[in-house]
């Protein structure tokens, strides 16, 4: 995949996200940052750490829809979690470190898919070979490469489809210890059940199965035996280390003015705890360990009850960049609702077309709509954008 420039990635950004330049040209930067830094010397590429940025706006502006279009431009493990549900060292709840764990997990799946892509016509071989073996007779014939190329012509010409055979599939052992996890703790149950799992001994059961069915069952069997896990994992641990993003949406949840009692001293232990990871550490994960030096974190939070400088400090210190975003204007719903590739109303379109109805929209409608959505949000809660769904719902 070829590597985006500054400016191709806000010209992909535009397309999906109206307005917030800024915060589009800092996240197109640090994107492009990452391929810089590969590209020098590794004794300097060491000592470049990314620069962290932080998104400060009011909600529905943009935010989170910035990380989900970056994710598929970034083609690098990318992470989105809330920062609310971690819980400082010492209580029930997520732990920062988890969220490493989770890229981890992600990047080894990437790198897994990629893996099984590069394999998958040898795996489909394999599998057809395999396939034509189940269907011939089991007493052997002398001309069975003829009988073999025929079936296999049969079988190619999906005249076999509906035919069974009988496969062996690995049976699913329960332990006989069952595990309960408290809230919070689900992760360590599953690597407790996924442990025990293996301790006990492998069994298989016949299964009967259509042609069809057991053909993608073999297909995906071979895959499995084709890649080499031991690479696949460090190839994902380099890319988590190298060039993996962590999306940390609602910072300003877990910042408090004061900082001394009740669930304020809880937040700013949660912040005390993302300071190692932000700044530089070594994560364990089933994988090994994963450092954290060269993790790009983009941190966002509407920030309407406290402020950045709310947050520790250190913390703060460790966000450079700072990003303000825009509150969405009448003009900024219209060009919503119009201009992008996933606009409202062409996804309303498209919906009621899918019954026969012809719907189209009017300039001035279009205008009213956002006028509406303007109006509520100055009159209750600002929601942002967000407010031309609850609109549209309404309306349509």
């Amino acid at each position: 995949m070829r590597v985006l420039t500054p400016k191709e990635i806000m010209g992909e950004l535009d397309r999906y996200i109206i307005g917030q330049k800024n915060a589009k040209k800092a996240v197109a930067i640090a994107l492009r940052n990452r391929w810089r830094r590969q590209m020098i010397p590794k004794e300097l590429r060491d000592e470049i750490a990314p620069k962290n940025i932080l998104m400060i706006g009011p909600t529905g502006v943009g935010k989170t829809e910035i990380a989900r279009r970056l994710a598929k431009l970034s083609n690098a493990p990318f992470l989105k979690i809330e920062a609310t549900k971690f819980t400082e060292v010492g209580y029930v709840g997520r732990d920062v470190e988890s969220m490493i764990r989770d890229l981890t997990e992600l990047a080894v799946n990437m790198v897994k898919r990629e893996e099984q892509e590069k394999v998958l016509e040898k795996a489909k071989e394999a599998a057809e070979e395999r396939i034509v073996d189940l269907l011939l007779p089991k007493r052997s014939t002398s001309n069975n490469e003829e009988s073999k190329e025929k079936m296999r012509a049969l079988f190619r010409a999906h005249k076999l489809d509906e035919r069974f055979v009988d496969i062996d599939v690995p049976e699913k052992v329960l332990p006989m210890i069952e595990v309960f996890a408290a809230q919070g703790l689900e992760e360590m149950e599953m690597q407790l059940r996924e442990m025990f799992g293996n301790i006990l001994p492998k069994k298989t059961k016949r299964r009967k199965m259509k042609v069809k069915e057991a053909y993608e069952y073999l297909v995906e069997e071979e895959t499995k035996r084709l890649i080499d896990m031991d690479r696949v994992t460090k190839e994902a641990i380099e890319r988590v280390e190298q060039s993996g993003i962590v999306f940390l949406d609602e910072i300003d949840k877990i910042a408090s003015k004061d900082h001394t009692y009740g669930p304020d001293v809880s937040r700013e232990g949660v912040q005390r705890d993302l300071l190692p990871i932000v700044e530089g550490t070594t994560v364990t994960t089933k994988y090994g360990p994963v450092r954290t030096d060269h993790i790009l974190f983009i941190a966002a939070g509407a920030f309407t009850m406290t402020k950045p400088s709310d947050l520790i400090p250190e913390l703060q210190g460790r966000f450079p960049i700072r990003v303000e975003l825009d509150a969405l204007k009448r003009a900024d719903f219209v060009r919503i609702l119009t201009e992008p590739e996933n606009a409202l109303v062409r996804q309303y379109k498209a919906l009621l077309m899918t019954e026969g109805v012809e719907l189209e929209f009017e300039e001035e409608a279009v205008e009213e709509i956002a006028a509406i959505a303007e109006r509520v949000n100055e009159m209750t809660e600002n929601i942002g954008a967000r407010r031309l769904y609850t609109i549209m719902e309404k309306l349509l």
